[in-house]
C-alpha cells in the first residue's frame, strides 16, 4: 500500500497518521529515513525506528529543521530510550553500482530487515514503498515533517552518518569531511579539483567524474 502527501488535504490527514493506526490496533509502527541522497562522497544512511504512542521525546522534529547540536541531543534521548531502532548502510560502491534511488531503498529494506522486532506498520518517507518486504507501509512525502515515528528515523539515519563522515576526515584528511559531509560545498569542490577523488567518492556523480581521469586516488 502506498500513500502520497501531495496537498494541504492530505497533509492534514498525514498528522493524524499515526494516532490513525494506533486506533485501528497496529502496535509495532515503524519510521523509516534515509540521508545521504546528495553528498559527492560517502554513504546512504537509512534508520528505522519503532517509537510506541507514548515516548516522549522533546524537540522531535525533522532532522532537517534541527541544528546539529539539536539534533545530537534528540539522538540521545532516543537512544537512551531504548527504542527498537537499526540503520541500514550502502556505502559509495553500491551507490555506483546500483544508483542513488536504489542504493536508498536497498539501505532502507536493510534497515527494517535488521530491527529486532517485527514492525505491525511502516511508514516510509518519500514517494516509494520499499521493495522486498512484507510488512504493511506507505509512503508518505513529507513524512519526516508529519509523522514522529519518521522524524525519529531521520534525526538517527543523519547523526549516524554525519558521525560516519567526521571519521572519514581523520582517514582523508585533504577533505573537510567533516564540515561539509560530502555535499557539493564550494570548498568541497575546490578541494576535489585540488587533490582529485579519494577513494569514497561517488565516481558516477557528474563533479566527480569529471576529474576521475584527470587525478589519481589519493
Amino acid at each position: 500500500m502506498r500513500r502520497d502527501v501531495t496537498d494541504s488535504s492530505d497533509t492534514l490527514q498525514t498528522l493524524d497518521f499515526e494516532r490513525t493506526l494506533y486506533a485501528k490496533g497496529y502496535g509495532a509502527i515503524c519510521g523509516v529515513d534515509e540521508c545521504g541522497r546528495g553528498p559527492l562522497a560517502g554513504p546512504v544512511v537509512a534508520a528505522a525506528v519503532i517509537l510506541p504512542a507514548e515516548a516522549t521525546i522533546e524537540g522531535l522534529d525533522d532532522s532537517k529543521r534541527l541544528t546539529p547540536l539539536r539534533r545530537e541531543r534528540v539522538f540521545e534521548q532516543i537512544a537512551g530510550l531504548g527504542l527498537v531502532c537499526s540503520i541500514g548502510i550502502m556505502d559509495h560502491e553500491c551507490v555506483d553500482r546500483w544508483n542513488i534511488h536504489r542504493a536508498s531503498l536497498m539501505a532502507m529494506r536493510k534497515a527494517i530487515m535488521d530491527l529486532k522486532q517485527n514492525p505491525d506498520f511502516v511508514i516510509v518517507d518519500g514517494k516509494y514503498c520499499i521493495p522486498n518486504i512484507s510488512h504493511q507501509q506507505i509512503a508518505i512525502v513529507g513524512g519526516d515533517r508529519h509523522c514522529r515515528c519518521v522524524s525519529a528515523a531521520s534525526i538517527i539515519a543523519k547523526v549516524s552518518r554525519d558521525r560516519m563522515m567526521d571519521r572519514y576526515e581523520a582517514l582523508f584528511p585533504s577533505y573537510s569531511f567533516a564540515t561539509h559531509k560530502g555535499y557539493p560545498t564550494p570548498a568541497h569542490l575546490r578541494e576535489l579539483r585540488e587533490h582529485g577523488p579519494c577513494e569514497i567518492h561517488r565516481r558516477t556523480y557528474k563533479p566527480v567524474a569529471e576529474l576521475v581521469n584527470v587525478h589519481t586516488l589519493l
